[in-house]
Protein backbone atom coordinates (compact mmCIF):
# COMPACT_ATOMS: atom_id res chain seq x y z
CA UNK A 1 0.00 0.00 0.00
CA UNK A 2 1.32 3.42 -0.93
CA UNK A 3 1.50 6.03 1.82
CA UNK A 4 -0.74 8.98 1.18
CA UNK A 5 0.73 12.45 1.14
CA UNK A 6 -0.82 14.56 3.89
CA UNK A 7 -0.60 17.78 1.90
CA UNK A 8 -3.40 18.54 -0.50
CA UNK A 9 -1.74 19.86 -3.67
CA UNK A 10 -3.82 22.98 -3.36
CA UNK A 11 -2.86 25.48 -6.05
CA UNK A 12 -3.31 28.58 -3.89
CA UNK A 13 -2.86 27.87 -0.17
CA UNK A 14 -2.85 31.62 0.48
CA UNK A 15 -6.53 31.72 -0.55
CA UNK A 16 -7.33 29.71 2.57
CA UNK A 17 -5.34 32.16 4.71
CA UNK A 18 -7.07 35.17 3.15
CA UNK A 19 -10.29 34.23 4.92
CA UNK A 20 -8.70 35.44 8.15
CA UNK A 21 -7.90 38.90 6.74
CA UNK A 22 -10.15 41.92 7.02
CA UNK A 23 -11.30 43.85 3.94
CA UNK A 24 -8.50 46.44 4.08
CA UNK A 25 -5.85 43.70 4.29
CA UNK A 26 -7.43 41.77 1.40
CA UNK A 27 -7.40 44.88 -0.81
CA UNK A 28 -3.74 45.56 -0.06
CA UNK A 29 -2.87 41.91 -0.66
CA UNK A 30 -4.65 41.95 -4.03
CA UNK A 31 -2.49 44.92 -5.06
CA UNK A 32 0.69 43.26 -3.81
CA UNK A 33 -0.10 40.04 -5.66
CA UNK A 34 0.06 42.01 -8.92
CA UNK A 35 3.76 42.52 -8.15
CA UNK A 36 4.38 38.89 -7.16
CA UNK A 37 4.07 39.22 -3.39
CA UNK A 38 2.43 36.29 -1.61
CA UNK A 39 0.74 35.75 1.74
CA UNK A 40 2.88 33.00 3.29
CA UNK A 41 1.52 32.62 6.82
CA UNK A 42 -0.41 34.28 9.61
CA UNK A 43 0.89 34.32 13.15
CA UNK A 44 -1.70 33.97 15.89
CA UNK A 45 -0.17 35.41 19.07
CA UNK A 46 -2.32 34.83 22.15
CA UNK A 47 -4.60 37.74 23.06
CA UNK A 48 -3.15 39.91 20.29
CA UNK A 49 -4.18 40.76 16.73
CA UNK A 50 -3.22 38.42 13.89
CA UNK A 51 0.06 39.04 12.07
CA UNK A 52 -0.28 38.29 8.34
CA UNK A 53 3.16 37.99 6.71
CA UNK A 54 3.78 38.49 2.99
CA UNK A 55 6.97 37.78 1.03
CA UNK A 56 8.29 39.38 -2.13
CA UNK A 57 8.71 37.22 -5.27
CA UNK A 58 12.43 36.65 -4.57
CA UNK A 59 11.71 35.73 -0.94
CA UNK A 60 14.37 38.20 0.18
CA UNK A 61 12.01 40.65 1.87
CA UNK A 62 8.96 40.23 4.01
CA UNK A 63 6.37 42.60 5.41
CA UNK A 64 3.37 42.57 7.71
CA UNK A 65 -0.12 43.55 6.59
CA UNK A 66 -1.39 45.81 9.35
CA UNK A 67 -5.08 45.81 10.36
CA UNK A 68 -5.67 49.10 8.51
CA UNK A 69 -4.29 47.63 5.28
CA UNK A 70 -0.90 49.35 5.39
CA UNK A 71 2.25 47.41 4.60
CA UNK A 72 4.83 47.38 7.40
CA UNK A 73 8.22 46.49 5.94
CA UNK A 74 9.98 47.41 9.19
CA UNK A 75 8.18 44.86 11.37
CA UNK A 76 10.38 43.26 14.01
CA UNK A 77 9.73 39.57 13.33
CA UNK A 78 12.06 36.63 13.61
CA UNK A 79 11.65 34.49 10.49
CA UNK A 80 13.22 31.04 10.44
CA UNK A 81 14.88 29.90 7.22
Amino acid sequence: MVDKEHRTGEAHPSRELQRELNEAQRLTLASLENFGWELKFIRHPMFQPLIPVVFDPDRKKYAVLEADGTLNEAAALVIRD
